[in-house]
């Protein structure tokens, strides 16, 4: 599996269940690929992968 498939693949799974996405799939400058969703209790979750 390819960096950052993981990431693309959680993506694709929170969109599909409807998840409050608060920062959508993005490859940060800084070596990282991302997003950020709202768990049920409110809390934002960071979903993160390195990019080599």
């Amino acid at each position: 599996m390819h960096v950052g498939d993981e990431v693309e693949a959680a993506y694709a799974e929170a969109q599909a269940r409807g998840l409050d996405i608060v920062h959508p799939l993005t490859q940060e400058e800084w070596g990282v690929r991302r997003f950020m969703v709202r768990a049920p209790d409110g809390n934002v979750v960071n979903i993160v992968s390195h990019v080599d």
